[in-house]
């Protein structure tokens, strides 16, 4: 009984060790453990008949049965390496970077003109103490009429024809609306620049668009006139265009009193380019600033007009139909 059993214990180690050996993947291999040495592997199966064994001769058997199991999980642990070395390499060589390689060509982006603009714009104006301000582009008709001075009934509405929502609201008309919000917000002195989409009912062609963007500026403070205005536009647009003749002709605007247009000599020719005044008192007063205390400027430009005439685009819509051809120029 001693003998047999005995041979069947080695012959069980060596069937194991021949089995883990050929093994390729470590599931497998978990596999061959619990075959061999779980709670119904064979090693266990072949333990229970030591039960009629005499007193005498099982611990021999018990050494061998030992020796066996620890022969066996030995190897089971160094294959279980073998394979975790080998997966590790499998994965080195698909990952391995071929420095010397050349790499994947994309294209450079460039900033598109209206963001130049923008941008060059923004950069003058914080030169001067401004900061930005940014505002909803749906706006209640207060913000975009009324505390810009500007009520139902006022007829400087129709110079404005708007975007009208179903639940009221509207869709700005002008980047003005960012000053009102920011002054109810912030005690003078004021001192922003508010750049961004705008939108109005125009009939699209090569001057127009329905949708445009502004930069307008604001200062508010005590003992600001007009000259202060005028200095802070020339020193803007000689930034943006050179050392060109500059001119004010008296305007209206509803939220600026005195207002002005503002006029560039480009070219031999007067260029209209933007639109200023000083604030209204009652629009000082709708944001709870004292106008006996209290002054302000503002004045605001489209982006549109600005790159048109510094990069000699002759098509408003060429800024947006989004054509390499044309967007690769600049």
């Amino acid at each position: 009984m001693t003998s047999t059993l005995e041979n069947q214990l080695l012959a069980l180690r060596e069937e194991a060790q021949t089995a883990i050996a050929q093994t390729e993947t470590r599931e497998r291999l978990e596999e061959l453990r619990v075959n061999y040495l779980g709670k119904k592997g064979q090693l266990g199966v072949l333990l229970r008949s030591m039960g009629n064994m005499s007193a005498e001769e099982r611990p021999k058997i018990g050494a061998i049965a030992n020796t066996v199991k620890d022969s066996i999980q030995e190897r089971l642990e160094l294959r279980r390496r073998e394979l975790e070395a080998q997966e590790i390499e499998r994965q080195l060589e698909l990952e391995t970077l071929d420095v010397t390689m050349p790499g994947t060509y994309r294209p450079q982006g460039k900033i598109h003109p209206l963001n130049g603009i923008i941008d060059q714009a923004i950069d003058i104006f914080m030169g001067m103490g401004y900061t930005v301000a940014q505002g909803t582009e749906m706006e209640t008709d207060y913000y975009n009429f009324e505390a810009l001075n500007t009520p139902p009934d006022h007829p400087a509405r129709d110079m404005q024809d708007t975007f009208y929502l179903p639940d009221g609201n509207l869709l700005r008309t002008h980047t003005s609306s960012v000053q009102i919000r920011h002054m109810e917000k912030e005690e003078p002195p004021v001192r922003i620049v508010a750049p961004g989409r705008v939108y109005r009912r125009d009939d699209v062609d090569a001057t127009h668009s329905a949708v445009f963007h502004q930069i307008e500026l604001l200062a508010v403070d005590e003992g600001l006139t007009f000259t202060d205005l005028k200095g802070t536009v020339k020193v803007f647009l000689q930034s943006m265009f050179g050392d060109l003749p500059i001119r004010f002709r008296a305007s209206y605007f509803p939220f600026t009193e005195p207002s002005a247009e503002v006029d560039l000599e480009w070219n031999g020719r007067w260029l209209e380019v933007m639109g200023c005044g000083m604030v209204d008192p009652n629009v000082l007063k709708s944001v709870g600033y004292d106008p006996e205390i209290y002054s302000g400027f503002a004045a605001g430009f489209g982006v549109e007009r600005f790159a048109m005439v510094l990069h000699q685009i002759d098509d408003i819509r060429r800024l947006y139909n989004s054509d390499l051809r044309f967007l690769r120029q600049f």
